[in-house]
């Protein structure tokens, strides 16, 4: 006998009124998947909204979609800087499989070797491909990182329908860049930056186009064109990243147009424009939520919100004024929570419940999974992926677990790893050196390592993350430098 999925019978249903004479559109506009917009920050603290115990930065908005819908106290970043992170949000990979494992091109983008440990591969499959394979638009608005023109890595090579923004990370540390790209075609701006290279490296002197501003309009516009049909939109910032190049410069890599309520605070300019920087992306998903609700698409549009690894002190900017890491032990390039537990925000009025805080722990390489059981989709082997919509719609008891979460490190030369299964945590801060062990239920500042007490957790630890690393010829295991690598 055969049976029909509810999923069939739905659009089956949908097909028959239309085939009777009726209008369909009603029912179309309830059957169809949702529409999914994933926001991502760059650098911001797990610490810096109101939501998640910030006091001194407005974020009025991110504040009420967290009450409308469920914040999460555990979730993980894919890694501890940009481009890896990204790498694990885009395939469901951890950092012991995952193509991109670290920050290299970023550093010399001229060189070939670099451009290819940084680069996605055909083989790599996406969330975007997932939705685009499923009938979705989708688009890349922001700061992309993973592919140049012609890799084969660039986002229209990797899902994506439609692209504006910067293609790699050391271009977007510059708010006032020369040159935006739009799809395959690079798109000149107003801005002056004396000695920019064919990568867009430099520092603006005469400063007109604010990135950020154009993200948000283009996002706006793009949603607009797409409100008929299923889309799925990344937008990925830039905010509140530092202008590295203009720290160096100007002693102040805080870019931004104005201090918003901030002018008269009696705090250090860097600091007034990261709060100015946080407080003006909060108005700009304001303005988003507005579109969405004024579209008459709230029901039916699935929002995520986080950030792409632990704050940053870079560009003057003092993460322990704001306490910004939330309390957590360390901040970006540290394998500690502080650099890798994020703020994670999920909104979809009348599936997701208002109000909830979820101590679920998972991390950005769940999104795959999650994505394709809310549509339907059968997503690819041999992933590193929980689906957690089962925590997203109030069914806890059916919610899987990850046996562990893991993360490598890549930078100077070094190879880190973290590793947390349960509640406990274990890193190693370079090849051959001591495990460290923490209990994150009692110990969650990560500031008594246990690992001579509990040798027996250890030893199951390092069992984990010899299991969790699939060696990579772009990520071999080095022994570490005396250098740290540029800032990226």
């Amino acid at each position: 006998m055969f049976i029909l999925s509810t999923r069939q019978l739905r659009r089956l249903l949908v097909i028959c009124a239309i085939g009777a004479g009726m209008t369909a559109t009603a029912d179309e506009a309830q059957q169809r998947p949702p529409n999914i917009i994933f926001i991502l920050a760059d650098d911001l603290g797990y610490g810096e909204l109101g939501c998640y115990g910030q006091q001194l930065i407005q974020t009025p908005n991110l504040d009420r979609m967290a009450a409308e819908g469920m914040h999460f106290t555990q979730f993980y970043a894919g890694s501890t800087v940009c481009a890896p992170s990204r790498c694990v949000l885009m395939t469901g990979k951890h950092l012991g499989h995952a193509t991109v494992r670290g920050n290299a091109s970023a550093r010399d983008p001229f060189d070939p070797a670099k451009m290819r440990a940084q680069t996605l591969r055909p083989e790599d499959y996406t969330v975007a491909e997932l939705l685009k394979g499923s009938g979705y638009a989708t688009a890349l608005i922001g700061k992309w990182g993973l592919g140049e023109l012609g890799s084969g890595g660039e986002p229209t090579a990797q899902g994506f329908d439609y692209f504006f923004g910067y293609l790699n990370q050391k271009h977007a540390h510059n708010y006032y860049p020369g040159f935006l790209t739009r799809g395959e075609t690079r798109v000149p701006l107003r801005n002056e930056v004396p000695g920019e290279d064919l990568f867009g490296n430099g520092v603006a002197t005469k400063k007109v186009d604010y990135s950020a501003d154009l993200f948000a309009e283009e996002a706006l516009q793009w949603i607009e064109a797409q409100k008929a049909k299923p889309f799925f939109l990344y937008l990925a910032l830039t905010t509140p990243h530092a202008n590295n190049e203009a720290t160096r410069a100007l002693k102040n890599g805080q870019e931004v147009p104005d201090l918003g309520p901030y002018a008269d605070k009696d705090w250090s300019e860097p600091n007034k424009c990261q709060a100015a920087m946080i407080t003006r992306m909060d108005a700009d998903i304001g303005r988003l939520f507005a579109l969405i609700k004024k579209l008459g698409l709230d029901q039916q549009t699935l929002i995520f919100f986080s950030s792409d690894n632990g704050p940053h002190k870079e560009g003057g900017n003092d993460p322990k004024f704001f306490n910004a890491n939330g309390g957590l032990r360390g901040i970006k390039r540290d394998l500690y929570e502080g650099g890798i537990r994020v703020p994670f925000i999920a909104r979809w009025p009348g599936k997701i419940a208002a109000g909830v805080t979820s101590t679920y722990v998972g991390y950005f390489g769940d999104l795959l999974a999650t994505i394709s059981e809310v549509i339907g989709a059968k997503p690819p082997a041999n992933l590193d992926s929980v689906s957690f919509a089962p925590t997203l719609f109030g069914q806890s008891e059916a919610q899987a677990k990850h046996e562990f979460l893991y993360w490598e490190f890549h930078e100077g030369g070094t190879k880190q790893a973290a590793l947390l299964e349960g509640h406990w945590k274990a890193v190693r801060l370079q090849p051959g050196a001591a495990l460290e062990l923490y209990d994150l239920t009692t110990d969650p500042g990560e500031m008594r390592n246990v690992a001579a007490d509990r040798t027996e957790i250890g030893d199951v630890m390092d069992a984990y993350l010899r299991k969790a690393h699939v060696d990579s010829p772009d990520w071999p295991i080095r022994e570490p430098t005396a250098k740290s690598a540029a800032q990226d």
